[in-house]
């Protein structure tokens, strides 16, 4: 990852950041993960595509999603799939290039901004237009936004991306103040300018982020509840149109958008998707030709390890349990941290990852990732903590035998909350097993249901233990660590310490123009979170590999933000 630790220092040189944010991969096979997304770049299928290949006559991609869309609205989407979309059919004031920066997209340059780091101001390129043939304005960013944050419009990132970075947002989220106060403001069609709270280092990275995204306020209006419930409720800025989506189906379409300002960078004219949640359907569609790429897991992952089709893909997504310590008002056994404790050291990562998944995964005993965010110094943020949590059968039972003393019982049973797509339901069991054999007197039940399900069981609060995984919204700890701040739409777990969330606002506030101290108040509050707390338990970060035809070069994937950019993508000696 040299270019991002080049880029991090530069950034930190120049105070602000410009990165992005991000959470999803659209071709992963265990895409149920919660919100989620090595050196990430241009993607061939065969670790070269420089782009200068002959293009072939059909420009087509048909591609593998391991989940249904929950939604494409930028003000309420949350997931990986729903990001992916939109990074690819919407537009931001930012977007991710080819090499992984955050460079100017709907913006017409990089912003003015203010001496004391609180104002910026953006001019909108005049070319840019929704695929309606409407211009994009300034007015459409400061419509999104404030739609965002607006607390009737329920959305769950708008909140959270925006409280403590935009002026007033928090007050507005919280129902004190109106939304017309949020610290954003379209002066012209073309002049954006934006508050901050306080100074943010990573604020431009937030622009290519899907909450920031435009709205076309005239044809939101016009739609009313029905906006973005299929595509032909929903208007484009970006490269691909989506077609073909009825809004609950498991196939859609991407087509070319002849009205993007930069059209002539994308080269396929159609990229065709179909939900597939079976290992064994998707590597037969791959086989047969049917399907152009796809991930592979577990015995397919080891049955095709020296195919030269083969390609690997690195992430920064780490995946972990979500101990839930209050369901339906009350206190379950999950509120005593040595029960805690006991389920988040009693399972083998390492045999998960080398046999359940094997697909290039790692072991995770940590929240924030390796090979991520560096300092100053270039050093990962992972040194300052260490590996925590580590699979330990024996401090597992003690812990285990000291919780259910506490409680006064000498059984527990607790609901596991999974994804339904094949990966998914084996390591539930392996879970299961794990756990049921090194804490005698457990019992753990499945529920295994549709990504789309799991999130409003999540919003609900109601599921015991859940598997979960995070993709980094922006290149910084903080997109990781401030999840588990007391009322984060994120959190939904009846976690809540004070000594947490004093870290978490020292290192937004007083600490944030200091590097050093702001990056230790993180590690601390990491700290606090896996290995004291026992708040969560991280199982791996994940990393993956699949098949990839030889012709379909230049798909990107980000470490962060929208997983894939299929902007630059082409193919090319499909008929050789």
């Amino acid at each position: 990852m040299k270019k991002n630790k080049l880029f991090w220092l530069l950034s930190l040189m120049l105070v602000l950041s410009v990165f992005l944010a991000a959470c999803g991969d659209g071709e992963d096979q265990n895409n149920d993960g919660e919100k989620e997304p090595g050196e990430v770049t241009t993607d061939d299928g065969n670790g070269e595509g420089d782009g200068e290949e002959a293009l072939d006559a059909e420009q087509v991609l048909n591609l593998i999603e391991g989940a249904e869309i929950p939604s494409v609205d930028s003000a309420v989407a949350e997931d990986q799939v729903g990001f992916v979309v939109l990074n690819n059919t919407q537009e931001g004031l930012f977007r991710l290039n080819q090499e992984n920066v955050a460079i100017p997209a709907i913006a017409a340059g990089e912003p003015e901004i203010s001496e004391d780091g609180l104002t910026y101001t953006f001019k909108i390129r005049e070319d840019a237009k929704w695929s309606n043939g409407d211009a994009v304005t300034a007015k459409d960013f400061e419509f999104a936004w404030k739609r965002a944050i607006d607390p009737a419009t329920g959305s769950p990132y708008g909140p959270y991306m925006m409280s403590g970075v935009l002026k007033n947002a928090e007050k507005i989220a919280a129902g004190e103040m109106d939304k017309a106060e949020l610290g954003v403001k379209a002066e012209d069609d073309t002049t954006l300018v934006v508050n901050l709270e306080r100074p943010v280092p990573y604020f431009l990275s937030l622009m290519s982020f899907g909450t920031f995204y435009p709205q076309n306020e005239a044809f939101v209006t016009e739609q009313g509840e029905n906006y973005a419930t299929n595509s032909d409720t929903v208007i484009s800025n970006g490269p691909f149109l989506l077609t073909e989506w009825d809004g609950t189906g498991l196939s859609w379409v991407y087509k070319k958008n002849d009205s993007y300002w930069d059209a002539e960078s994308v080269k396929l004219t159609q990229i065709n998707w179909d939900v597939v949640k079976e290992n064994s359907t998707a590597v037969n569609l791959y086989t047969t030709g049917e399907k152009d790429r796809t991930g592979l897991s577990g015995e397919y992952a080891m049955q095709y390890a020296n195919d030269p089709d083969l390609i690997k893909i690195p992430d920064t997504s780490v995946f972990y349990l979500k101990f839930n310590q209050e369901r339906n008002g009350k206190p379950n056994a999950l509120a005593n941290v040595n029960i805690r404790e006991a389920v988040a050291k009693s399972f083998n990562k390492q045999d998960l990852t080398d046999v359940v998944l094997a697909n290039g995964s790692v072991p995770a005993n940590y929240l924030v990732p390796v090979d991520f965010a560096f300092d100053a110094d270039a050093v990962d943020f992972r040194e300052v903590n260490g590996d925590m949590a580590e699979f330990n059968a024996e401090e597992a039972k003690a812990a285990w035998e000291k919780g259910l003393a506490e409680l006064g019982v000498e059984e527990v049973t607790l609901e596991l909350l999974g994804g339904d797509s094949d990966l998914s339901k084996k390591m539930d069991e392996y879970m299961k097993s794990q756990m049921e054999t090194n804490l005698p007197g457990l019992t753990v039940t499945l529920k295994e249901v549709p990504f789309n399900v799991r999130l409003e069981l999540d919003d609900a609060q109601d599921y015991d233990i859940q598997f979960a995984g995070w993709g980094p919204d922006y290149q910084d700890p903080m997109t990781f660590v401030d999840l588990f701040v007391t009322g984060s739409p994120q959190n939904n777990m009846g976690y809540s310490s004070e000594e947490f969330d004093g870290l978490i606002e020292k290192a937004k506030g007083e600490l944030a123009m200091d590097p050093e101290a702001r990056w230790q108040a993180m590690a601390d509050a990491e700290k606090l979170l896996v290995a004291e707390d026992y708040a969560i338990a991280p199982v791996y970060q994940r990393a993956g590999v699949g098949l990839s035809k030889p012709y379909v070069k230049g798909i990107v994937k980000h470490p962060f933000g929208g997983d894939y950019s299929y902007k630059w993508a082409y193919i090319s000696g499909k008929g050789e």
